[in-house]
């Protein structure tokens, strides 16, 4: 897929611009905290539902502004290569709700939209991905399976309903009857549910060791290791839940299950992400954006659009070179940001189209 038109108002110091990007890579220039991150944003969370920065209310509306709009165009690919469809999406949000349009057509639920639009995104934030928290690498996961999988987002409303379900229950203090139904229902969508991801990341693992090899064949990366949010080689979901239950109840919540998943990294030299630099944190994260990326691309026929905001900035010359000449070789749209045009493009073999925000304004240039 490729973007052709991107509109956006009063998404933090823009008033109202629109970007008419092309196939390939587009460069968008511009001194600090002209906007240019906030184009990648609205993108975004055309796809996520949520910018990359965090909430919607936390800054990317307008200051004094009611809310924002944000309407892309893009093109999808047609069977066996052939002309595809035009789409388009729009999204007005206020911070606290939002209303979204699918191809004229009015939407009751924002994963709908983020269903249509696919955007990887690399950004100053994703060495989080490798060394933050375990939710930022559930979200990752779940992700690469709700654009691939079409029957995987109702399994992961099924067990979070349960979720919801027993927790309040168990606030509650009710019944061990009434928990039994919920730890059932808990059991059937919860274990097929971690099946589904110890796939996911068995495929992306291959992708994302040949690619960190490519990118940056110091860190020596040789696995991504499920860890499914209980002690699932000892015993099933149901189980566990049973086992836990008497702490559960003095807790209040639920202690086991997929919603405590996690996932690792291994490298035959690094003994673990906490002892991973900051730089070997981003170069890790960015091979498994890449990987996910191009997983996208084999289930689904066509590439995803790549985002990587401040690329020079996060990476050095070198491994920006290796990126974009990985980058080259897919028919991947990809945006780049930067104060200055990385030097690694001068070598490209196709001049990328730029564009450079001043002033709340972009200008092509050509």
């Amino acid at each position: 897929m490729h973007i052709v038109r991107v509109a956006l108002n009063r998404v933090r110091r823009f008033d109202s611009v629109e970007l008419a990007p092309r196939p390939g890579i587009n460069l968008i220039t511009g001194d600090n905290g002209a906007g240019k991150t906030s184009l990648l944003e609205a993108l975004h969370l055309m796809a996520y539902g949520r910018s990359f920065r965090g909430r919607v209310r936390d800054g990317l509306v307008q200051k004094q502004a009611e809310g924002l709009d944000v309407f892309v165009q893009w093109e999808e690919r047609g069977p066996a290569g052939s002309a595809g469809q035009r789409r388009r999406a729009g999204l007005a949000h206020s911070g606290h709700t939002w209303r979204g349009r699918l191809d004229g057509e009015d939407v009751s639920q924002l994963g709908t939209l983020c269903a249509a639009l696919a955007v990887v995104t690399f950004e100053p934030g994703s060495h989080a991905l490798i060394s933050g928290g375990s939710e930022p690498r559930r979200r990752f996961v779940d992700w690469g399976l709700f654009h691939v999988e079409p029957d995987f987002l109702p399994l992961w409303r099924r067990y979070t309903r349960a979720l919801k379900q027993r927790n309040a229950l168990l606030k509650s203090g009710a019944s061990a009857t009434a928990l039994d139904a919920w730890d059932h229902e808990l059991a059937e969508s919860g274990t097929p549910l971690t099946s589904r991801r110890q796939h996911y990341l068995e495929r992306l693992q291959d992708r994302a060791i040949r690619i960190a090899a490519d990118l940056a064949p110091s860190l020596q990366l040789q696995a991504l290791e499920l860890q499914p949010g209980w002690r699932r080689q000892e015993m099933a979901l149901a189980d566990a839940l049973l086992l836990g239950r008497d702490r559960d109840r003095m807790a209040g919540y639920t202690s086991v299950g997929p919603h405590r998943a996690d996932w690792s990294t291994r490298f035959s030299q690094i003994p673990g992400r906490d002892a991973l630099s900051r730089g070997q944190a981003k170069l890790t994260a960015l091979a498994c954006l890449l990987a996910q990326a191009e997983d996208y691309a084999d289930q689904r026929g066509e590439w995803p659009v790549i985002a990587l905001d401040d690329l020079a900035s996060e990476l050095d010359g070198r491994h920006q070179q290796r990126v974009l000449g990985w980058l080259a070789q897919t028919p991947a749209q990809v945006f780049i940001t930067a104060t200055e045009p990385p030097a690694a493009l001068a070598d490209s073999p196709t001049a990328p189209t730029r564009f450079h925000v001043e002033h709340g304004v972009v200008q092509r240039l050509d």
